[in-house]
């Protein structure tokens, strides 16, 4: 029998591609901060409540697209205004607007985790959000992401909300989900899009595998079951003490459950922290073992 050496045996080439690249994907709205329609309905000194109810249920209730009904009230608002709702002033809300507890020093937290299980691993972050892009890209968080998308306006010539220009409704997210697969930073406007089952899987930026998704509500369903589908990692998050007002007002199927339900609390030693700690620490994993089997 020949002796078995470098030369005469060859790791078999049947391995997956090695992609260093994991990316943890966040709803904002009740997910890294408070919800910014109400939290702009009371900076404009309104109740939230009675504008709900007065306003916003009546236009959902005729069959409004919950995202247009939000930006539709806003709209009118702002005409009802002698000063009105502008871009400069969406700007200012979005820089006084405070995140959640520890959500600010959570990036580097696990970027540093991630480094030292592999160093050749990089950490992403991203947001797609049905609220409002201008407010979210000027947070003090903002800077630690790849890329934000969200709903934006149209400005009149004297910088106030005039029309709605982009709309993310919740089936639209998982649009989103695509472009960080693809690497591609802007979302084609003629009508293509890209295909995930058509592309290798050594041409993709990040494959849905090493995607995490954190959301709070039914809005980030159809995420939670494009990343299950995908074999990514669903994080669900809840305000509150308890989970089972979340349970309660979302149905979801077993395709759409997620990996863990946990407060919305970033605080180290947190349930969160642990989950997305866990989280990154299994992915890196796989990836350590693909580079192990292409001997890299």
């Amino acid at each position: 029998m020949a002796e078995l050496t470098e030369d005469n045996f060859k790791k078999p080439q049947a391995t997956k591609p090695v992609c260093p690249r994991i990316a943890i994907v966040f709803d904002f709205d009740d997910t890294l901060a408070p919800d910014t329609f109400d939290e702009l309905i009371k900076r404009l000194e309104l109740d939230v409540n009675e504008f709900r109810q007065q306003r916003y249920d009546p236009l959902k209730a005729a069959g409004w697209d919950p995202v247009a009904a939000r930006f539709y009230c806003l709209l009118q608002e702002s005409k009802q205004r002698q000063e009105k709702i502008t871009r400069d002033y969406l700007i200012r809300f979005g820089q006084d607007l405070t995140p959640f507890d520890g959500v600010t020093e959570m990036f580097d937290c696990l970027r540093q985790r991630v480094q030292e299980l592999n160093s050749a691993v990089e950490l992403e972050f991203y947001i797609i959000t049905g609220g409002f892009a201008e407010v979210v890209r000027n947070t003090c968080i903002a800077p630690y992401f790849t890329q934000i998308w969200g709903c934006e306006f149209h400005y009149s010539d004297q910088g106030a909300i005039e029309f709605l220009k982009r709309s993310i409704s919740h089936t639209e997210k998982t649009r989103y989900l695509m472009h960080i697969a693809s690497g591609q930073d802007q979302v084609d406007g003629d009508g293509r899009s890209f295909a995930y089952r058509d592309a290798a899987e050594d041409q993709l930026h990040i494959p849905l595998s090493q995607m995490i998704y954190v959301g709070d509500g039914a809005s980030d369903v159809p995420c939670f079951s494009v990343l299950n589908d995908g074999g990514g990692i669903a994080i669900g998050v809840y305000k509150g003490d308890t989970a089972a007002k979340w349970s309660e007002q979302i149905e979801v199927t077993e395709s759409q459950r997620v990996m863990n339900l946990a407060p919305a609390n970033y605080q180290e030693d947190s349930e969160l922290i642990r989950s997305l700690t866990l989280a990154i620490e299994s992915l890196c994993k796989q990836i350590s073992l693909r580079q192990l089997s292409a001997g890299e």
